[in-house]
């Protein structure tokens, strides 16, 4: 799903919002959670996951095209890891799918 496609369908699910409001929240949020990762601080969403930022040390590389070693140095990721109740969500769904498919290939 990509972000427009997130901003339609919730204001189809929010008719009484205009579209303009529904990009300025979506639009918010995200600048608020890019603005608490670029401080360090921890973004929790409780049930969907957690965003954080790590630290990835120096290391040396190597490019792949001349094989030449390179220095890369240490750099912040984002990181994201899901809450639980996401995750079940997901391994639930797809094990339904797998199961419908089965069903469907059998019948």
């Amino acid at each position: 799903m990509t972000k427009s496609e997130l901003i339609a369908k919730l204001a189809a699910l929010n008719p009484h919002l205009y579209q303009r409001d529904v990009e300025r929240i979506v639009a918010t949020i995200f600048d608020e959670i890019a603005i608490a990762l670029a401080r360090g601080d921890r973004v929790e969403l409780r049930g969907f996951g957690a965003f954080s930022v790590k630290q990835r040390e120096s290391r040396t590389g190597r490019n792949p095209r001349t094989g030449e070693t390179v220095s890369v140095p240490s750099k912040s990721v984002p990181y994201f890891k899901t809450g639980k109740d996401l995750r079940d969500r997901v391994n639930k769904a797809l094990r339904q799918s797998i199961a419908d498919a089965a069903k469907a290939k059998a019948g």
